[in-house]
């Protein structure tokens, strides 16, 4: 199950701006069917599918990040194994290709679960994790949301996000988040794509949750592990669990995002409160299904 993001998607006006989403989306979805199909972890499965939402640039990360207060990328991204609660994150990264996996990397290479900014970018060096010039993850769209947003300093037109979350055949869980964070935010700020318990969380005892929207208020109510607490110690399945997760964000914070949850026995759900949500899934190797 994958995600590209929730939020108003005030620019998609007509069929031809939605397929861009539509098409990546199924084009990933694809992509981990074939992989659990051919045995692969799920760790392995959300780390790629995550990397390839990375990729695309009509998705907020990787390539295709807004821009800070300054016109800069910063990047947030997280990763976590159900089976063992491992669990590697980066924030406040920059000219990093694939900022997912730099967290992988930090869970397998490192005793540390978080790295940021200076220190993140120095472990990326000795890990050989090449880097990219300061305008390659730039793009046309993200440079126009910018001005838009400089020219109103109204509410950001953007927060969006990509995740990932997957049951392999062994049952173990993963999940992947990762971000640009939002339009115009202030220099440092980290949003709830990497915290662990927030933005992203995995346990074999509950579900895998990738969350997206504004990080703030996912953070407030800690969204992710809510979520895997209603199935643990309430007996949920992911689509009740999800759904109590959505109203308390938007009970206790008026909070704007969404989620997509796979639970430990395979079933999917997604729930959001802004007008749209881009993400995909495969229940049970069923037909892939699209939603935008």
């Amino acid at each position: 199950m994958i995600h590209g993001g929730a939020g108003p998607f005030a620019h998609v006006t007509d069929a031809s701006a939605a397929a861009r989403y539509i098409d990546g989306a199924r084009a990933v979805v694809e992509q981990g069917r074939a992989m659990l199909s051919a045995g692969a972890s799920a760790l392995d499965t959300v780390e790629a599918c995550a990397a390839l939402l990375e990729d695309d640039p009509a998705f907020n990360a990787g390539r295709g990040s807004v821009l800070n207060e300054l016109g800069a990328i910063e990047m947030d991204a997280a990763i976590m194994d159900g089976a063992t609660l491992a669990a590697g994150a980066v924030a406040g990264v920059h000219n990093i290709a694939n900022p997912i996996r730099l967290a992988r990397r930090v869970m397998q290479d490192t005793e540390h679960l978080l790295l940021i900014a200076d220190g993140a970018m120095r472990f990326a060096e000795q890990c050989g994790i090449a880097q990219v010039a300061d305008d390659a993850l730039v793009t046309p769209d993200a440079i126009a949301e910018f001005e838009a947003y400089q020219r109103s300093r109204g509410e950001s037109p953007r927060f969006g996000t990509i995740g990932a979350v997957a049951r392999d055949v062994y049952g173990t869980l993963a999940a992947a988040t990762s971000t640009g964070g939002m339009t115009g935010k202030r220099v440092g700020r980290v949003g709830d794509s990497p915290i662990v318990g927030a933005g992203v969380y995995a346990d074999n005892a509950s579900c895998a949750v990738s969350a997206t929207g504004r990080g703030e208020d996912f953070m407030r109510i800690v969204m992710a592990h809510t979520i895997a607490a209603h199935i643990e110690f309430a007996g949920m399945d992911a689509a009740g669990a999800t759904q109590a997760g959505i109203e308390r964000l938007r009970k206790r914070t008026q909070g704007q995002g969404g989620v997509i949850v796979i639970d430990h026995m395979g079933r999917c759900a997604s729930a959001h409160t802004t007008a749209r949500m881009v993400c995909g899934w495969i229940e049970h190797g069923g037909k892939t299904q699209i939603r935008f």
